[in-house]
């Protein structure tokens, strides 16, 4: 399985939180990943997004048909994610549009094994790759970029 965690990218200020809107910068963001990502996802990845405005509006920038699943609101846990996306278990790759801390936090718990809470920058993505399985299965970072690395 492979998962992809994709912070939504640069959002207005103010409220209601789930109504913010990406900034003119947030838009760029999310059209620069969203090119990145096209080039590189399989055409049968799956896109599960939050009902935010903002990670909606990322979303979009990818041209692929997407899911919205109310767990991953604002808020959300580790364990939302995580069950989501069916991680480590599926056998697709599964793209999670998502807000911190949320995402930092299942970065760590992947990676580390930890509780901590680790920067997920806006628009940013972080890749992971779940290999073997059982007491061999190991997580795997295929990359991590931000949208002006690109």
């Amino acid at each position: 399985m492979e998962l992809i965690l994709w912070r939504h990218a640069e959002a207005e200020d103010g409220a209601p939180d789930m109504q913010r809107k990406l900034t003119d910068k947030g838009r760029l963001q999310a059209l620069r990943m969203g090119e990145w990502l096209k080039r590189r996802l399989p055409r049968d990845s799956r896109i599960l997004v939050s009902p935010s405005l903002r990670t909606q509006q990322t979303a979009l920038a990818l041209g692929h048909s997407f899911e919205t699943v109310d767990l991953l609101a604002p808020g959300a846990s580790v364990k939302n994610i995580l069950e989501a996306a069916g991680w480590p278990q599926a056998n697709d790759v599964v793209v999670i549009v998502g807000h911190q801390p949320t995402l930092g936090e299942v970065a760590a718990k992947l990676l580390a094994n930890s509780d901590d809470c680790w920067s997920v920058k806006k628009g940013a993505i972080w890749w992971f790759a779940q290999r073997g399985h059982g007491e061999f299965a190991e997580t795997v970072l295929k990359a991590a970029l931000t949208p002006h690395m690109l």
